[in-house]
C-alpha cells in the first residue's frame, strides 16, 4: 500500500469577474488534511467547494494562496499520479470495457498497462465488480458506473483521493449503500480523501472531519470532528447522536 500524503490549502482566494458584478468565490480558505484522513467539505451551491477542488487539482488558477499535495504543487502531484479524482458524472468511455476504463489513467500518464493487470483486477474486485471486467458501461447501473470511476481513480496508487459529489446523481437508498462501500474502500486503501458533498448525512457518516462552508464570499466557517467510531454501520443513520450532529451542521449552513 502506498503511504498517504497530506493536503494543505493555505489562504485560497479567488474572484470571478464575469459579465456582471465580480463574484468572490473564495476568501482566505485554509484547510489541512493529515495523511490518511477523510475530510468532507460541505456547503450550499455557489460557496466555492468545487473551485477549491479544481484548485487542488491544478485546474483553477488562484488570486492568492497555495496548495500543497504531499509537499508538492498540484500540477506536479497530478503528473506524478499522486492524486486520483472521481466526479458526480462517472465519465466512462462507453466503448471501453470496465477493465479498460480503469486502466485509462495509466495510459494518460504514459505507464505500461500490462504489468498493472493484476492491480486492475484487484481494484475491480475491491469496488465489488468482480466478474464484470469485460462489461461495457451501458451494461452497468449508475451505482456500478460510479464504482468503476472510483477504481479508475485508485489505479495509479494515488496518495490523495478527491471526490466531487460522486454519488450526487443516485437515489437516497443507493447513495447510503455507496457510502458504506466507500468507507470500506477507504479503510482498505488508507488513501487521504477529500470529499465535496451537499449531503450532510453523507459527510457525517464518512468523514473524520467536516469543514463547513458559507457563500458570498466562499469561506470555511467551522471545522468539526466526527465523534463516531469506525467502522460505521448503516444503523448509524438512525442514531439520535448522528441526527443531532446533522442538525447542528444544518444550523451552521443556514447561518444559525
Amino acid at each position: 500500500m502506498t503511504s498517504p500524503a497530506g493536503i494543505s490549502l493555505s489562504g485560497l482566494t479567488k474572484t470571478f469577474s464575469g459579465h456582471g458584478q465580480p463574484v468572490e468565490a473564495l476568501r482566505d480558505v485554509s484547510l489541512d488534511c493529515p495523511p490518511g484522513s477523510f475530510t468532507a467539505l460541505i456547503g450550499p451551491s455557489g460557496c466555492g467547494k468545487s473551485t477549491i477542488l479544481r484548485a487542488a487539482l491544478g485546474l483553477e488558477p488562484l488570486d492568492a494562496g497555495t496548495v500543497q499535495i504531499g509537499g508538492q504543487p498540484p500540477q506536479a502531484a497530478t503528473r506524478a499520479g499522486i492524486t486520483g479524482v472521481a466526479f458526480q458524472d462517472s465519465a466512462l468511455l462507453p466503448w471501453r470495457t470496465v477493465a479498460a476504463n480503469v486502466a485509462l489513467p495509466l495510459e494518460v500518464l504514459g505507464r505500461a498497462v500490462g504489468p498493472a493487470q493484476g492491480r486492475i483486477r484487484d481494484l475491480i474486485a475491491l469496488v465489488g465488480l468482480k466478474g464484470r471486467e469485460e462489461a461495457l458501461p451501458g451494461e452497468l447501473s449508475g451505482g456500478m458506473r460510479q464504482r468503476v470511476a472510483i477504481a479508475r481513480a485508485l489505479v495509479t496508487e494515488p496518495r490523495v483521493l478527491f471526490l466531487d459529489e460522486p454519488f450526487g446523481a443516485l437515489d437516497q437508498i443507493l447513495r447510503r449503500q455507496m457510502n458504506v462501500e466507500l468507507q470500506r474502500i477507504w479503510r482498505e486503501t488508507g488513501v487521504t480523501t477529500l470529499l465535496v458533498t451537499h449531503g450532510i448525512d453523507e459527510a457525517v457518516f464518512l468523514a473524520d472531519r467536516i469543514a463547513i462552508m458559507q457563500a458570498a464570499p466562499g469561506r470555511i466557517v467551522e471545522v468539526l470532528d466526527s465523534p463516531f467510531a469506525r467502522p460505521r454501520l448503516p444503523a448509524l443513520f438512525a442514531d439520535p447522536a448522528f441526527h443531532h450532529l446533522c442538525d447542528h451542521i444544518a444550523e451552521i449552513l443556514h447561518g444559525g
